[in-house]
């Protein structure tokens, strides 16, 4: 479920909002920060949220932010996870809930931020709201969907979340309400947009997007040779993106 097995046609065809989103924040990391063309430095200070900035009617700076990031390390670390855990719940969503269940968690995350902080001139950016909105999602389907999701990916979204939540309070320079907030949006919506989702299956996400002709049909001896991956090779997997998960917590911590 949290293993990418797919190469990276399979990946962006399987899952095209999440690679759009990861496409997005490079493409405007690049053109803000990278190249520093003028119209896109002034999108940038535009689309920042500011609590002073909404106060006054800019209410636009609730959703933009969901988009930019701070710096190369913020938007890596933002667009790794969101390839981590955003695939299998866009499959078991489908593209149209999962932007709309990613955007009403931003929204969240930053109305949570606007509504609680005391600091007028605070100011904010990153998807980070959203992807707590995704692991929001998942906590309520292992509270509350549990037939959506094993006992062994089950444990990694707590290990995750665990982690992520540690972080946020331990690491300077956080959004912390974004983060709670978009947590809490998306759990909010998960009993609304899971009503008639299934379990991830990246079986039925190549047989839906393979094109079988008569050739295919015939039997093939070595089918059982090509198996994705095997349990000990999955474990290895998990444990590998546990690992790199980390680094990139402590990478974005030291800059």
């Amino acid at each position: 479920m949290f293993v990418r097995t797919e190469n990276f046609r399979e990946f962006i065809r399987f899952y095209p909002i999440v690679s759009f989103l990861v496409g997005l924040h490079f493409a405007l990391w690049l053109l803000m920060d990278f190249v520093q063309l003028g119209i896109f430095v002034e999108l940038k200070q535009w689309g920042t949220g500011m609590n002073v900035l909404i106060l006054n009617g800019e209410y636009w700076r609730l959703v933009t932010p969901i988009f930019l990031h701070g710096d190369f390390a913020h938007a890596l670390f933002n667009s790794f996870s969101l390839v981590l855990f955003g695939p299998a719940l866009e499959q078991m969503l489908g593209k149209i809930k999962f932007i709309w269940m990613y955007i009403f968690a931003g929204i969240v995350g930053n109305l949570g931020t606007f509504v609680v902080d005391p600091d007028a001139y605070y100011w904010h950016l990153g998807a980070s709201g959203a992807i707590f909105g995704i692991f929001g999602v998942y906590l309520f389907m292992v509270m509350n969907r549990k037939q959506l999701i094993d006992t062994a990916n089950s444990q990694i979204i707590l290990a995750i979340f665990a982690i992520g939540l540690f972080m946020t309070f331990a690491r300077p320079n956080i959004n912390i309400y974004g983060h709670l907030f978009g947590l809490i949006g998306g759990f909010a919506i998960a009993p609304v947009i899971l009503r008639n989702a299934r379990p991830f299956s990246l079986w039925q996400i190549r047989t839906r997007h393979s094109r079988p002709d008569r050739e295919d049909i015939s039997f093939d001896p070595n089918r059982w040779k090509n198996r994705p991956y095997s349990k000990k090779k999955t474990g290895k997997y998990i444990l590998w993106g546990i690992i790199i998960f980390l680094a990139l917590f402590a990478l974005a911590n030291r800059m």
